[in-house]
């Protein structure tokens, strides 16, 4: 794009420079699945895939090391089967925000064209991994949550909501990166590896879901506004739903192939632990991210923050138990 083209776009539409940054961003960290992040390599099955910090295995302080092992595992193909779903999502937000820009700024368009198709690539990423994992770990797992069902159930509410929702996954998936997984040499290579890859592409998509979110919280009415903030706590309602289900199934998983033996009350402390280290990495870390924080605290009056930090409350605090 040349010079003389981006200030004629930028008179017409204030926010195309940050949309032009994001283009040339994509276009100067562009990855491709096999020759940049698998690159023929298999998972590493004597190493963890989730660092503690989101797993919160070690507290289970009587887990047998082999056992710690293969529940990092478990949590690890299942967060990014949980990615490949939050993809399917990311693809058909940026794929209807990029329509109502056809006849509007083209740089917008460019830029929600390509995440449109970087989300794509990843939703392909995560589908290899779950094969990879498939290849090493017993037989049995399953992932419950069916990607286009959910989709389609998300993306029937509000855009406000559904925005609200996207950049606070994209927000979350920033900070996991950066304080848990990069620099965790414990972690396996490879797991790591797609990762930070992801954690490039999702930088600028941070960018453009706030830029999108505060686009349309401009164009709604004070009506749409509520009905958004009360469709954002329904979303995370049937988020919270999904992970009490793939939580109970994976602590089933788990239990079946360790090596055990694990009585009752330890049971019940693996299936509590897994499914708090899931409300951990999918909704309080997300909510409690700074930059989430300050834009939600922009976009909704002190009386619509207090409805969605009642609705937050009781996860918050079985996450902190």
């Amino acid at each position: 794009m040349s010079t003389d083209t981006l200030q004629q776009a930028s008179a017409s539409f204030p926010e195309t420079q940050r949309y032009a940054k994001c283009i040339a961003a994509s276009k100067r960290i562009r990855w491709d699945i096999d020759r940049d992040v698998i690159r023929g390599r298999r998972f590493e099955f004597d190493r963890k895939f989730m660092p503690d910090g989101l797993s919160r295995i070690d507290e289970l302080r009587f887990l047998a090391p082999a056992d710690a092992l293969l529940l990092s595992q478990v949590q690890g193909r299942t967060y990014a089967n949980i990615f490949g779903l939050v993809e399917r999502l990311g693809a058909d937000v940026a794929l209807d925000l990029s329509q109502q820009h056809r006849l509007g700024d083209q740089v917008a368009l460019e830029a929600l064209v390509r995440m449109t198709d970087e989300e794509l690539k990843h939703q392909e990423l995560f589908r290899r991994l779950d094969l990879l994992a498939e290849a090493g770990m017993p037989a049995g797992y399953q992932f419950l949550p069916q990607p286009n069902e959910v989709a389609a159930a998300v993306l029937g509410k509000s855009t406000w909501a559904v925005l609200g929702l996207t950049l606070d996954i994209e927000l979350f998936v920033l900070a996991h990166y950066r304080s848990s997984i990069d620099g965790d040499e414990a972690l396996s290579p490879l797991w790591r590896d797609v990762f930070r890859f992801h954690w490039m592409e999702e930088s600028q998509h941070a960018v453009l879901d706030e830029l999108e979110w505060r686009r349309e919280h401009a164009r709604a009415g004070a009506a749409e506004r509520e009905q958004g903030v009360s469709d954002l706590i329904d979303l995370v309602a049937a988020i919270d739903g999904l992970l009490q289900m793939q939580a109970g199934a994976d602590a089933e998983y788990f239990l079946r192939h360790a090596g055990g033996p694990y009585g009752a009350q330890q049971q019940a402390a693996i299936a509590d632990l897994v499914l708090r280290a899931y409300r951990w990495q999918y909704i309080v870390s997300g909510v409690q991210e700074a930059r989430f924080g300050a834009v939600l605290g922009q976009l909704v009056t002190p009386e619509q923050m207090a409805r969605i930090g009642a609705a937050l409350a009781p996860i918050v605090a079985h996450v902190a138990h």
